[in-house]
Order: structure tokens, then C-alpha cells, then sequence
């Protein structure tokens, strides 16, 4: 764990054994349990971990499986900080695993879009375009704005430099397979859980999780996505399940190659937006928050620039609006920033939200049905079993509960204040299109008659949007 903001890593590791994700654990077991994690004060970012002599020795004479999850995930990052977390910090995790004496397996954490320049992968290794050593050696050789200039050259075809850096670092992986049992697993886009700790339990607000989060709020009411493309999302708890049993098969097997497998849903269990589509908005206002802005109303759209064009007069009018009004009453605006935001890093993400991806898992289905009936039980990642309209309604309301902090109790209180808003929002809508229909009647110089079909056929135009 590396010390933050502060903070020294006991104190790190206290706070985060409270958690939500150990509320379950913590109705059947005392907090004694975590007595058995033992944290070391380290940084993949360091040279030899940023691990002390003391504790570098602790692990290589007690480590028997290493999972291997560090990255930096950022979309945006340049490439120099991307080389040095995710290549050359796995380069130093696999260093320190040549050293251990009893070494069973290592799990490296990759992800299924190391390859998203190919729109149907295989789990296989594919050839890098570069060698990890000539990356290496531009990034300790040039400076930041030669580097980022060479970037689109280096790239390629890959997207950005997390995938990049991923795939070279899968190779690093790949020259230690014949010296201990090593196992890649690519996860696709991780959302909250299915079944463990509990159904829809999240933390993050990646991914559809996010945009729910603002959805529930009422200020998120477009969003871009293709309804009949296949998405790949792959719930938290099946990648957890999947990792540990991938320590314990590479290990009990004794392999002497690299093992990759797709932790993800596309091929064994595809989900597209239209099952759910038209149940989102019943999702949200049966499981409301007390605290929404306005009346939760969301419509999908099926471009970048139709979102962007609505995205004037349902999120940044509006936010102006609220902003101002927050302003002068003493509060800190800050719905334009999510707005500017969510713009920005759609920019980003157009590839990843209009691209379909075929990511075939034979050997992951393979792994979940040869395990003990037990041990299905216990690790369960076999994700063709999961609904996803009913995955969805539990994500609702951990999105509630964990995103945006309220407690199931107050749901009474919720669903209350959903109908004064959808009476406030109707109230408005009539308002303003009302007051469309005479600012046109008064610009054109039509008769008064003319009033409400002005109004009316705005009203019809919005809506499209």
C-alpha cells in the first residue's frame, strides 16, 4: 500500500477495512479477520516497489501467489507515466517474483481492450508493434513534448496509452511463463456486482454505474449509446471470483506457459441495451432519491452529435440556470463542471461507445465448469447465468445505497419528493414551451390562435432530441 495524503498505510488499511464491501462479511465474522492482512508500505511507480530491505525479504520467504493488479487507468495519461505503471511496474512485480522461494502461480490483471484495435480477439497473446525495451528507452531519453509527439506513432492503432502500455506489459508477463506458472486475465468494462457482497454493490462511477448515478440525480437525461450493440461489461465479483481461482488452477497445474483468459460477457452472455431500455426510467423512479435536482427523465441516443446538440438544452441551459441560482444563494456550482466534464471525456470515449467487440472466453467457460460443485458456488464467475434486466434493477439501488449514500429507509421519503418533481417538471415544461409559443407568435406576427401550435410543435422538436 502506498502512504497517502498523510497517511501511513496502518492507518490506510483501517479505514479501509470499514468499507462497505465487508458489511456483509462483517454480520457472520468479528473484525478480527482482519488481523490476517499484513500491509507493506510500497509503490509500483519505485524502483523495487518502493519495498523496504526488511519486507522485500518477508514477502520472497512467505509469498505462494501473486495477483498483480496496480495500473494507471486514465485515458488521458501521457506516456511516460504510463510506462512506468503499467510496463515497468510490472516488470518490477515480476523481478520480485524471480526471487521468491515458494512461488505458486502469478495473476496478472490486464484488460480485454489491450487488443480493442481488433473488433473479435481470441485469449492468445498478439504481437506488440514495439518492444518494451525501445519504449523504455524513448521515454527515458526524451522529453515530455518529444514524447508526445511521437505518441500517434507509437500507438498505432491502439486507442490511447493505457491500452498500449497494457499489451506490452502482457509480454513481460509472457518472458517469465517458463520460470513459474503465469496466468493473464483480461476483464472488460468492470461494473458493480452481481452477487457478491451484494447484488449491485459499487464503489465506482465508471461505467453504466455513472451515468446512473447522475440519472437518479436528474441532471444526466441523454445519453449516447448504440441500443442494439453488444456491450461488454463484466460485474466486479465474477473478476474477483475468476482471479482467485486462476491462482490456485495455475499453481495446482504447475504450467510452464502463459495462460490468458477473458474474463467478459460478449460471446457466452451479450448484453444490449435494448432489453433494458425501455425499464430504465421505471427503475429509477421506483427506486428514487431523496436527494435528485429534478425528475429523473433519461433517453438514449445514437450519436455523439445528437447528444451533443440536445446536451445544449437539457444539461448546460439548465445548468447555467441551476448554477447561477446556487451561486447567489450561497452554494458551490458545480453542474456545468460535470457537464464539461462528461463532454470532454465522451470526446474520449466515442470509439469505446460506439464500438462492438467480440472477446471469446472458451477457456474461462472451460475453468468454471470443471470446478467442484462447491467451489461453483463459492467462486462463481461462470456469467452465463447472470440476467441482465434483473442485474440491472439491483444496480438501481446499489447505485442508491453506495454512489449516492442513502440508506434503503429513506426510500419512502424518496418516491414522495418523485412526485412533487414530476409535478415541478411538468409545471415547467408547460412554462416554458408556453413561453416559446408566444415569443414565436410575437416574432412572426402570426395571430394569437397561433400560440399554442407554436408551442406544441417545439415541444414535438425537443423531444426528438
Amino acid at each position: 500500500m502506498r502512504p497517502k495524503k498523510g497517511k501511513a498505510i496502518q492507518e490506510r488499511l483501517q479505514e479501509l477495512t470499514k468499507n462497505s464491501v465487508f458489511e456483509q462479511l462483517l454480520e457472520s465474522q468479528s473484525a478480527d479477520i482482519f488481523k490476517k492482512l499484513i500491509p507493506v508500505s510500497g509503490d509500483v511507480g519505485e524502483n523495487f516497489l518502493g519495498l523496504s530491505q526488511e519486507d522485500q525479504a518477508m514477502i520472497v520467504e512467505n509469498t505462494n501467489v501473486v495477483i498483480h493488479s496496480a495500473a494507471t487507468l486514465d485515458f488521458q495519461a501521457t506516456l511516460r507515466p504510463t510506462v512506468n505503471i503499467n510496463l515497468l511496474g510490472t516488470k518490477r512485480v515480476l523481478e520480485l517474483c524471480t526471487r521468491m522461494r515458494n512461488l505458486k502461480s502469478m495473476v496478472h490483471i490486464s484488460s480485454a481492450y489491450v487488443n480493442s484495435y481488433l473488433t473479435e480477439a481470441e485469449e492468445k497473446l498478439y504481437p506488440c508493434t514495439e518492444t518494451a525495451q525501445k519504449v523504455v528507452d524513448l521515454v527515458d531519453t526524451l522529453n515530455d513534448s518529444a514524447l508526445d509527439e511521437l505518441l500517434p506513432k507509437l500507438l498505432k492503432d491502439h486507442p490511447n496509452a493505457y491500452t498500449f502500455t497494457k499489451q506490452l506489459a502482457e509480454h513481460e508477463v509472457n518472458k517469465h511463463a517458463a520460470q513459474f506458472p503465469c496466468a493473464i486475465i483480461r476483464p472488460s468494462m468492470i461494473t458493480g456486482a452481481w452477487k457478491e457482497p451484494t447484488p449491485g454493490w459499487t464503489i465506482s462511477k465508471n461505467g453504466p454505474q455513472g451515468f446512473l448515478m447522475g440519472a437518479s440525480k436528474g441532471v444526466i437525461r441523454r445519453l449516447p449509446v448504440g441500443v442494439d450493440l453488444v456491450y461488454d461489461y463484466i460485474p466486479v465479483d465474477a473478476v474477483v471470483n475468476q482471479t482467485l481461482v486462476l491462482g490456485w488452477y495455475m499453481g495446482t497445474n504447475s504450467f510452464r506457459e502463459v495462460k490468458v483468459f477473458h474474463c467478459t460477457t460478449s460471446t457466452s452472455n451479450p448484453f444490449k441495451w435494448r432489453s433494458v431500455v425501455d425499464q430504465m426510467n421505471d427503475y429509477l423512479h421506483k427506486y428514487p432519491l431523496k436527494s435528485a435536482i429534478w425528475y429523473p427523465r433519461l433517453k438514449f441516443v445514437s450519436s455523439l452529435w445528437v447528444y451533443k446538440l440536445a446536451s445544449i438544452f437539457v444539461h448546460i441551459l439548465p445548468a447555467l440556470v441551476l448554477d447561477f441560482i446556487l451561486r447567489i444563494s450561497g452554494g458551490r456550482p458545480m453542474l456545468m463542471r460535470l457537464h464539461t466534464n462528461v463532454w470532454d471525456s465522451l470526446n474520449r470515449l466515442e470509439k469505446f461507445i460506439f464500438t462492438e467487440w467480440k472477446y471469446h472466453n472458451p477457456a474461462t467457460q472451460q475453468l468454471a465448469q470443471s470446478l467442484p460443485e462447491k467451489d461453483k458456488a463459492l467462486f462463481n464467475f461462470n456469467v452465463s447465468q447472470l440476467q441482465w434486466p434483473e442485474y440491472f434493477v439491483y444496480l438501481t439501488q446499489g447505485v442508491r445505497r453506495y454512489l449516492n449514500n442513502e440508506h434503503p429507509k429513506s426510500l419512502d421519503a424518496a418516491r414522495r419528493k418523485d412526485k412533487v418533481l414530476f409535478i415541478v417538471d411538468i409545471v415547467f415544461q408547460v412554462l416554458i414551451f408556453s413561453l416559446v409559443g408566444w415569443l414565436f407568435t410575437a416574432v412572426l406576427g402570426a395571430s394569437s390562435s397561433s400560440f399554442w401550435l407554436y408551442g406544441a410543435g417545439c415541444y414535438l422538436l425537443f423531444n426528438l432530441l
